[in-house]
């Protein structure tokens, strides 16, 4: 099968899709790769290891997309790549139609069928495809919000973690998943104190033994409300899968906060489980509301390319090799990632 590797044109958007490894085992088993010439670049990856890799390298996306039967992109398409998609394209990356009702429209208009990353399962009903990229948003969040913190970037001043002698720094986060899981380790190792939010009972145990200083609870038994009054960074990582994040954080409840406090909401890209939450991007990642500091960028993973793209490549590429043999309809894992079929929407949570 024919294969597009576009560039990614989101704004600050570093990742690609597959590396030049991933496209040399597909070239081995007889598909043909066209790669978007500088399309691994901002991940490390020149043109002439695709070159090497066995890719045919085109100067335009018009030509990638022209030229392919299976488009493998990273992020959701914007105008620019709605353009360019035909009917007969299948589509393969990450969509998130759940808080895009444009989106969808403009996918079902086109006629064509998009697998969506977040919604392939796995044999135990995971999410295999959206992990690594949770995994390193989890990470990113608390990164970027210990340094929103900073008095020089508008926050309360305070350092996440604190020294001998000094009172740490306060993280809530709201959901005990992939990505709530790996936040709240690197808070825990910066010195926070933590508490995390879930109501499944396996995920709290788990997420406590990773430190010391995780507190897990059900929100039936402490009001999150309660919480975040005492909370210098909220990270929300809920996640329905398919579905809108639940708000679990009205505006009232932000405008209770400690002023110079930071959100930032990784569910953004399911709509955000933070009433206050709206989509940014690294161009312009935050804002305020009553004093707080909001992120709400929905490609949070994008900010390390490099490695976002080397887990991501690995994760996706036996999925590729399937829908390139045309197995979608047999491999019943991944035909539960179609979220769009010949121009209808086919996922339960979307319909």
């Amino acid at each position: 099968m024919d294969i597009g590797i576009p560039k990614e044109i989101k704004p600050l958007e570093g990742r690609v899709s597959l590396t030049p490894e991933a496209v040399g085992e597909l070239v081995k088993e007889g598909h043909l790769l066209n790669v978007e010439k500088s399309a691994g670049l901002l991940s490390g990856y020149p043109d002439e290891q695709y070159e090497a890799a066995g890719a045919k390298l085109l100067k335009t996306a018009k030509e990638v997309y022209g030229q392919s039967k299976l488009i493998v992109k990273v992020k959701d398409p914007i105008p620019g790549d709605l353009k360019l998609l035909r009917a007969d394209h299948l589509l393969f990356g990450f969509l998130h139609l759940a808080a895009m009702p444009t989106l969808t429209r403009a996918l079902t208009d086109i006629g064509l069928t998009a697998v969506a990353f977040e919604t392939v399962e796995d044999e135990q009903g995971r999410l295999p495809l959206l992990a690594p990229m949770s995994q390193i948003a989890g990470k990113v969040a608390v990164h970027w919000g210990a340094h929103l913190l900073h008095y020089s970037m508008g926050g309360s001043g305070i350092l996440l973690g604190g020294i001998s002698g000094t009172e740490p720094g306060e993280v809530t986060v709201l959901g005990a998943g992939e990505a709530g899981r790996c936040a709240s380790m690197v808070a825990a190792e910066l010195g926070a104190n933590v508490v995390v939010f879930d109501i499944n009972a396996s995920a709290r145990r788990s997420v406590e033994t990773l430190s010391g200083n995780i507190t897990a609870l059900n929100p039936e038994t402490r009001s999150i409300a309660e919480r975040i009054k005492e909370t210098d960074l909220l990270v929300g990582s809920v996640l329905i899968k398919g579905a809108k994040a639940p708000k679990l954080v009205s505006a009232k409840d932000v405008d209770t906060m400690k002023k110079g406090s930071v959100i930032v909401d990784i569910a953004v890209d399911q709509g955000g489980c933070i009433e206050t939450i709206r989509p940014t991007d690294y161009t312009n990642p935050t804002y305020t509301v009553s004093d707080i500091i909001h992120m709400g960028v929905t490609n949070m993973p994008g900010a390390v390319p490099r490695t976002s793209s080397q887990a991501l490549s690995r994760a996706i590429l036996p999925y590729v090799k399937a829908l390139a043999n045309e197995q979608l309809l047999k491999d019943e894992y991944l035909k539960k990632g179609i979220n769009v079929s010949d121009g209808k929407v086919v996922y339960p949570a979307l319909m």
